[in-house]
């Protein structure tokens, strides 16, 4: 592991509101798998056990990070449930570690304020007791669900812990699911791969009242079979992103280029790389995605431990400034909080 690359703050008093994190324990599943290990599990070993702690090292290398948002991620699931309720069991964790946070121990950071779970949408309107559960884990703070569909032809792109089916989102067994959300007040937060964006496009067209976020830009590809064909592929991500920003129900989170996945940088876990070339390698992502959907729909996130195959969190942030730099204050302030705040309700984090 190369060492750590060190980088002063930039604008270290700028409120964040980290809208895509983890917490998990994946050191059994990642002693599971074959060598050599795919990039993506390449990316979990050193971050296998990720929980309050390291969250909290993390969020606290400079940056001014206020409040948190927890991302489904398959962890802690409820063992001896019945399968469609497993997943009440990661909210329940995840519930415990934003109690630790809320307990003030830590002063007036709020990591977990709002949990997104998972809730299988294809179980059609089986899935509102689910719903009903997850709400009532999460104590006031399940603002919603994720239900991943990324999916390629190519099953080494996203290696072996991924298994979407094919058209997930354009099922209608999703669908019969899916529509319950809006009725219960919940938001959707989509992740798939850049070929594969016409599937939330029609989702977002097919339920315009319901908010969808979606997670790292669109998940450009640059590894496996996409490798080297990133400049090749972005005028058709261009489109993609520019006719989903016409549906006002769906938001951006921008981020998720440091996945292994993207091969922004190609080299990691953590390689180094300065926030100046990251900034220049990401910008035609981050300056389409806040060109189409606009400074109110668009939400600068760390998808950590995930993203530290590009970056370390210090500098996946002062990148993020870095591409910000021509903001106005009020842009700048909805970007790195303000429109995760309002997304998740979570307002109270801002208003002291």
């Amino acid at each position: 592991m190369p060492e750590a690359h060190i980088e002063e703050i930039i604008e270290p008093d700028l409120p964040i509101i980290d809208p895509h994190h983890h917490l998990w324990d994946l050191r059994p599943l990642v002693a599971s798998f074959p060598t050599p290990l795919h990039p993506f599990v390449e990316t979990l070993v050193p971050a296998a056990y990720y929980n309050f702690d390291t969250l909290h090292a993390d969020t606290h290398s400079g940056h001014n990070i206020v409040g948190t948002v927890f991302m489904e991620c398959g962890a802690f699931y409820r063992n001896g449930a019945e399968h469609a309720l497993k997943p009440v069991g990661e909210v329940e964790f995840v519930n415990g570690v934003a109690a630790q946070g809320a307990s003030g121990l830590y002063g007036s950071y709020r990591p977990c304020a709002a949990i997104i779970g998972h809730a299988d949408m294809t179980l059609g309107d089986g899935a509102v007791p689910v719903l009903e559960a997850l709400i009532a884990a999460g104590n006031g703070r399940f603002k919603g669900i994720r239900h991943a569909a990324a999916w390629d032809a190519d099953p080494e792109v996203l290696g072996p812990p991924f298994h979407a089916p094919a058209g997930l989102y354009n099922s209608d067994a999703f669908r019969a699911g899916f529509k319950h959300l809006g009725k219960m007040g919940l938001t959707f937060d989509a992740w798939l791969l850049e070929p594969q964006l016409p599937d939330v496009i029609s989702l977002a067209r097919a339920f315009p009242d319901q908010p969808i976020v979606l997670d790292h830009c669109g998940t450009p590809l640059g590894t496996a079979s996409y490798k080297g064909k990133l400049h090749e592929r972005f005028d058709v991500w261009r489109e993609s992103i520019r006719e989903l920003a016409k549906c006002p129900n769906v938001s951006v989170k921008l981020g998720g280029l440091a996945m292994a996945f993207c091969g922004m940088p190609e080299q990691g876990p953590a390689a180094g790389t300065a926030s100046e070339t990251l900034a220049a390698m990401w910008h035609p992502y981050i300056e389409t995605c806040i060109d189409a959907f606009g400074p109110e729909r668009g939400m600068f996130e760390s998808n950590y431990p995930v993203d530290r195959w590009g970056a370390t969190y210090l500098v996946l942030w002062n990148t993020f400034k870095r591409l910000a730099h021509g903001a106005s204050a009020e842009e700048k302030h909805a970007l790195f909080a303000g429109n995760a705040a309002r997304t998740y309700g979570i307002e109270h984090l801002l208003a002291a």
